[in-house]
């Protein structure tokens, strides 16, 4: 199945039930381009977490590209919304690990699938030929390491872990100094993401900081915060949060499959200015893809008919 098909598969729920829908039914409404119309629209956006600042955004450019290009008919309207969105949506799956070792902190709160997609990237990373190390820094929440155990037995690679309860940053340190030792080219860790004590979220996270510049200190450095599709603004706003306490560098999107919220992307991307770099579109180990902007407009508003 290729990039395309993915993300059509993963956006079905979108397209069937949420803005996609919504904004098909508005059109066939309507046999003229009219303001009317045009508020409408924002208002299927702004109801389908797209957020308000980032309907505005898409409906004003919606109304200057069909003045400028005199579009008068509405079924072209749907067309013009499918590029624009995907001008506005950015990412992909750069990331930047040019040194060895690089290292990747993983952050997120619990069951957004952050352990399932460091168990995926690790295993992405080793399919591109390299060496990947893990570290199970997440020594607070129960069964953390029990699951990172799994996936990283499922992806091949080692696990540097400790006792629950240890100190994070010794785990990280302990790691490091594995991953030096084995030659490794990525080491990624799982940390705590709490969120309802933001001030020890952000002592722990620089204290972690403080050991890999220590280190490592001229390593390559992602903070990639795994958000849940499924959570609608509720992932915007925990995004905020985490941008505030942790610096982060990317955005991956989990279980963007299960839901018809799949508007959230482009709230992401507009409001937070941080890059989606991967999305989540099924429970396999290969199911975590790079983000596409186009293939992400086709799978919002291409049914599965249309061919790319």
């Amino acid at each position: 199945m290729g990039l395309f098909d993915k993300f059509r598969k993963g956006l079905r729920k979108t397209r069937e039930e949420g803005i996609t829908a919504q904004i098909e039914e508005v059109m066939e409404s309507h046999e003229e381009i009219t303001d009317e119309l045009f508020e409408e629209l924002e208002e299927i956006l702004i109801m389908g977490d797209v957020g308000f600042p980032t309907a505005e955004k898409i409906i004003r450019s919606l109304k200057e590209k069909i003045e400028n290009d005199r579009i008068k008919d509405v079924k072209q309207v749907r067309e013009t919304m499918k590029d624009i969105v995907s001008g506005i949506v950015w990412g992909g799956s750069y990331l930047k690990l040019r040194t060895k070792p690089s290292v990747i902190l993983v952050i997120g709160v619990n069951g957004v699938g952050k352990t399932t997609t460091i168990g995926k990237l690790a295993l992405r990373l080793k399919e591109q030929g390299r060496k990947v190390i893990l570290g199970a820094a997440d020594t607070f929440r129960a069964a953390a390491i029990e699951q990172l155990q799994i996936w990283a037995d499922r992806a091949g690679t080692d696990l540097i872990k400790s006792a629950e309860g240890s100190d994070p940053a010794s785990v990280v340190f302990d790691t490091i100094q594995a991953g030096k030792a084995r030659s490794c080219d990525v080491i990624i860790i799982d940390t705590a993401g709490r969120l309802h004590n933001k001030k020890n979220l952000m002592e722990e996270l620089n204290k972690i900081s403080r050991v890999i510049d220590r280190e490592l200190p001229d390593a390559s450095k992602e903070v990639l915060l795994v958000l849940d599709a499924t959570t609608g603004q509720n992932a915007v706003n925990q995004a905020k949060d985490f941008k505030e306490a942790a610096g982060i560098t990317g955005i991956v999107l989990t279980k963007l499959d299960g839901t018809a919220r799949g508007g959230v992307v482009l709230a992401i991307n507009s409001e937070l200015d941080v890059p989606v770099k991967f999305v989540g579109v099924g429970e396999q180990i290969d199911d975590l893809q790079p983000f596409d902007a186009d293939a992400f407009a086709a799978g919002l508003f291409d049914g599965e008919d249309k061919q790319q």
